[in-house]
């Protein structure tokens, strides 16, 4: 029987992970009647509230961690470093044949770098993804985590080409399709279901379900990268779109802490308020699904957001000045806003003068079936 370890540590990780987990654990025995593979679950606790955290295990029907390393917030050096040395201990305990990361959050990084010293080897899902923007912190996450990496599953062309770039072997690389997109087909036909009777509900927030939470277009917005929101100018410039913005239709933001705090540290949020940005708390995923999927507008600097828009049509601004999934931009819905705030507005007002997209269809392999083609290749793998 074979040991694989599967880490999640930060809200994105989470929807990538969940469908992996599942079919895993589902997996019928061999023929001798032995158990073919044992998925064990580790959560760095990278995000460990449970605005960030728990209630998103919850919504996505996931299992408790067989592993919880409770690495808390620090600088980048400090959670990556408290990362793996908690993970090393977890790899010496269960002696994996593999480990499975995803995304390109700190966690992802530093459980690499352990199981790799420890000669484990390493499958990376959403793999081979570049902005070419190393003052990204997830960018040099990305590119170390796919140096260490033995087994690459990639959601986009750009990824394989990538890869076949930085010298992989093409056995090594696997384009597999968008497994974020199996988490938000799952969620999307579970809206349509009724909500349990003793589901509780908190006023002003969105209710999960099928209908938008308001009549007519509106916009919501996410932030939270470093290069917006830790730069003083640029969140001026933002809020200052989005309270023009504001006046035009309702604008929902759902922040993230630190944004809320550095928002609070700038004495920005009275001019939120004002201009009539409704404000709220981090949503769990069908609360914030509820909220996006029927908007007349996007803007956010989410990588998953603008893959998740696309797929489903929604237009989306993104508030960088690269993205590492041109994908987005080629195929879907996306494009890229750098500018200050009369750049961002002009752009979402041409959005919204522009009226729904039509005729659109996703990206390749974006089809709800990526989980099975990566677990059939883990199941397959021979070290």
């Amino acid at each position: 029987m074979r040991t694989l370890l599967l880490v999640a540590g930060a809200r994105p990780n989470f929807m990538k992970l969940a469908p992996l987990l599942r079919l895993l654990r589902a997996t019928p025995p061999t023929a001798e009647g032995h158990q073919a593979v044992r998925a064990v679950f580790v959560h760095t606790g990278q995000h460990y509230d449970h605005a960030l955290s728990g209630n998103f295990l919850q919504q996505l029907h996931m299992p408790l961690p067989d592993y919880h390393l409770a690495v808390g917030s620090g600088s980048h050096a400090e959670q990556t470093a408290a990362a793996m040395v908690a993970f090393e201990r977890v790899c010496l305990a269960e002696r994996p044949h593999l480990v499975v990361v995803v995304g390109d959050v700190n966690s992802t990084l530093a459980c690499t770098l352990a199981a790799a010293k420890l000669g484990v080897p390493v499958a990376h899902v959403e793999a081979g993804l570049r902005s070419f923007d190393r003052r990204m912190p997830e960018e040099v996450n990305r590119v170390a985590t796919d140096a260490l990496s033995e087994l690459l599953f990639v959601t986009e062309q750009s990824g394989v080409d990538n890869l076949m770039a930085e010298g992989k072997r093409p056995e090594q690389v696997h384009l597999v399709g968008n497994v974020m997109i199996d988490t938000l087909v799952e969620q999307l036909a579970l809206l349509e279901q009724p909500p349990p009777a003793n589901q509780p509900h908190y006023p002003g927030m969105p209710r999960p379900g099928a209908s938008p939470p308001c009549p007519g277009p509106y916009a919501v917005i996410t932030l939270h990268r470093p290069s917006n929101v830790d730069q003083p100018v640029r969140l001026q410039q933002i809020v200052q779109a989005l309270a023009q913005l504001a006046r035009r239709l309702p604008v929902f933001f759902p922040m993230h802490p630190r944004t809320r705090r550095q928002l609070e540290g700038q004495a920005l949020l009275p001019m939120l308020a004002a201009a009539g940005v409704r404000l709220l708390p981090p949503l769990g995923y069908a609360e914030f699904l509820t909220l996006w999927k029927d908007a007349a507008l996007v803007l956010t600097d989410s990588g998953g957001l603008q893959e998740e828009t696309t797929y489903l049509g929604v237009p989306c601004l993104t508030l960088r000045e690269n993205t590492e999934r041109p994908v987005t931009l080629t195929h879907g819905t996306n494009r890229l806003v750098p500018g200050g705030a009369a750049d961002i507005l002009a752009q979402a007002l041409a959005v919204l003068e522009s009226g729904p997209v039509v005729g659109h269809t996703p990206p390749p392999w974006w089809d709800g079936r990526t989980a099975p083609r990566i677990v059939q290749h883990l199941l397959a793998w021979e070290p």
